[in-house]
C-alpha cells in the first residue's frame, strides 16, 4: 500500500522538504487588485513581499479550486499511489478544505481520499504534513496515518508575534483578538491558534520582548511536558531570524525547521511577523 500526502500553499514548508518528502502543495490563489497570481508558481515569496510594500491595496487569498485537487490526486493515482490523506488549512479559516473534499468525492471510484483538518495554519499545517508523510514511507496504512495526522491536529501549537494586527482586522481573520486592537499602537500583539482559530495570546511592549515571549513559551512547554516534537519557526521577511533560532536551539537540542511565511498567511499576518510552532505529547 502507498500513502501519499497532500496539502495546499498556506502550509509554508520549504520545497526542499515537500519534495524529499513527496508532499504534494496545491496552491491557493493571491490577487492584489485586479491582478491574480498562483501561489509557489507566479509569485515567490520575496515577490510577494516586494508587491506588498508597494501597493495600495492589501492582497486577498483564494482557495484552490476542487478541480485543483482533483489533479493532485490523479497524479498521485498515475505514479502508484493507493490512496491519499491531505492535511488541508484550518476549515475556520478557508474555504480550502472544501474544495479538498469535493474533490476526493470526484475520484472515489478510482483512489480513496482522506482530508483531515489541520486546526492550524502556517508551518503548524505544515509540520503535520510532514509527520504523516514520514510515517507513510514506513508502509502505514492510511487509517494509521489519518490517526496520527488527527492527533496531531489537537497536540500542534502555534504563536506568533505580529508587527501589525491592520491585515488581520481589514482581512476579517482577526477571531478573538480583537481585544488587542484597542491598544494595538503601543504594543507587539502576540496570536495563537487555537482549535483552528485566531485568538489572543498576549501583548508586548517591545519586539524583543515579544521574541523572548515565544521563547520562553517554548521552554515552558518542555518543562510541563517533558519535552515537544517538531519544533519549526515561520516568519515574514524578518532579518533576525537566525538569532531567533540559535536562542530556540539552546532549550531544544534537534533540528529546527524554518520555514517562509508565504502569500496565503502573510497576507494576513503582514511584514515583520515571527512564529514557533511545535506539538505536545499526547
Amino acid at each position: 500500500m502507498s500513502v501519499r500526502i497532500v496539502t495546499d500553499s498556506a502550509c509554508d514548508l520549504p520545497q526542499a522538504l515537500a519534495d524529499e518528502l513527496g508532499i504534494i502543495i496545491v496552491p491557493l490563489s493571491i490577487r492584489f487588485g485586479a491582478e491574480e497570481f498562483i501561489d509557489r508558481k507566479d509569485l515567490s515569496v520575496s515577490d510577494f513581499w516586494r508587491r506588498s510594500q508597494a501597493s495600495p491595496v492589501l492582497p486577498e487569498t483564494a482557495a484552490p479550486s476542487p478541480g485543483s485537487f482533483e489533479v493532485a490526486y490523479r497524479t498521485l493515482l498515475a505514479a502508484g499511489a493507493t490512496s491519499v490523506v491531505v492535511i488541508s488549512l484550518s476549515g475556520d479559516l478557508s474555504a480550502t478544505k472544501q474544495s479538498a473534499e469535493l474533490a476526493a468525492r470526484s475520484v472515489a471510484d478510482d483512489i480513496a481520499v482522506s482530508v483531515v483538518d489541520s486546526r492550524s495554519v502556517t508551518i503548524g499545517q505544515g509540520m503535520i504534513a510532514v509527520a504523516a508523510a514520514r510515517l507513510a514511507a514506513t508502509g502505514a496504512s492510511s487509517e494509521e496515518v489519518i490517526a496520527l495526522a488527527t492527533s496531531l491536529a489537537g497536540r500542534t501549537q502555534v504563536w506568533a508575534a505580529l508587527d501589525t494586527l491592520d491585515n488581520l482586522k481589514k482581512s476579517g481573520r482577526i477571531g478573538n483578538a480583537k481585544a488587542l486592537l484597542a491598544s494595538v499602537l503601543s504594543i507587539k500583539p502576540i496570536i495563537e491558534v487555537r482549535n483552528g482559530k485566531v485568538e489572543e495570546g498576549g501583548k508586548q511592549r517591545t519586539r524583543s520582548k515579544a521574541i523572548a515571549f515565544l521563547v520562553e513559551k517554548v521552554r515552558s512547554e518542555i518543562a510541563a511536558h517533558g519535552s515537544i516534537e517538531n519544533l519549526a519557526v515561520c516568519h515574514a521577511a524578518v532579518s533576525d531570524v537566525d538569532s531567533i533560532v540559535n536562542q530556540l536551539k539552546a532549550i531544544y537540542p534537534h533540528p529546527i525547521v524554518v520555514g517562509d511565511i508565504g502569500p496565503v498567511i502573510g497576507s494576513h499576518s503582514g511584514t515583520g511577523a515571527v512564529g514557533v510552532v511545535f506539538q505536545v505529547p499526547a
